[in-house]
């Protein structure tokens, strides 16, 4: 879309120790959003890192190893975090507020896991009034145990990728990327 009127923010959803563990080309997608990271922030493009906590699962606990942000990733202490508890980035959080008060139009999503966070946040920035671009090559997610059997990672990416550049919402633009092609 790039009109001069699109205020761009770069989601980051979840790329946690225990969310990755087991995903499809991990380094790979890490490092296709390092460079999404690095060209927002010469850009000064905002970026919203989104952190699932989850009480109850060891893993996810607020403060464990596997909450943690994973060290290959370029985040930074002085990034805004959105912090979660559900599959929704905007559920329950002030991701909305913040990314009204940006003046944000347009997000640039990215993450994991594909077929959960990643899929369910950036259907919900469509009902909340964005424009989305799904990055194509910049998110990831595990193979998909179903009653007939196992989907493999990237299939269930394949899936997504297809199944978010097909739909359509009213008065919104939304487009499935490559991490070359996202201009800030």
């Amino acid at each position: 879309m790039n009109s001069t009127t699109d205020i761009s923010t770069l989601l980051v959803i979840d790329v946690q120790g225990a969310v990755v563990d087991g995903s499809a080309d991990v380094p790979g997608v890490i490092s296709r959003i390092n460079g999404l990271l690095e060209r927002a922030r010469k850009s000064g493009t905002r970026i919203i890192f989104i952190q699932h906590e989850e009480e109850g699962e060891e893993e996810l606990t607020a403060g464990s190893a596997g909450w943690q942000m994973v060290a290959d990733l370029d985040y930074r202490s002085g990034d805004t975090v959105v912090h979660k508890r559900f599959r929704d980035g905007f559920a329950g959080t002030e991701l909305d507020s913040l990314l009204q008060e940006s003046g944000t139009t347009r997000l640039f999503v990215t993450g994991s896991q594909s077929d959960y966070c990643v899929q369910t946040t950036a259907t919900s920035a469509l009902a909340h009034g964005y424009d989305v671009a799904l990055v194509r090559d910049a998110h990831t997610t595990c193979a998909a145990n179903v009653d007939s059997g196992v989907i493999e990672a990237e299939s269930v990416i394949d899936f997504v990728n297809n199944h978010f550049a097909t739909m359509r919402y009213p008065g919104r633009h939304l487009e499935v990327i490559s991490a070359a092609d996202v201009n800030f």
